[in-house]
């Protein structure tokens, strides 16, 4: 991703946001409320999953 991108991830589609452990990461979320729709947090990035990332 560059600076400016717009990334848009649809409904119901698994997505992590984060930044491999030698970069930063920032982002806005933009969220359209939808009919029949909810949110879910899905499992934490263990140390050890954080640390093999590149």
């Amino acid at each position: 991703m560059r600076p400016g991108d717009v990334v848009n991830i649809p409904a119901g589609v698994k997505h992590w946001h984060g930044a491999a452990k030698d970069s930063w990461f920032s982002h806005l979320a933009v969220e359209v409320p939808g009919d029949n729709s909810s949110n879910e947090w899905l499992e934490p990035v263990s140390d050890e999953e954080y640390n093999k990332l590149s």
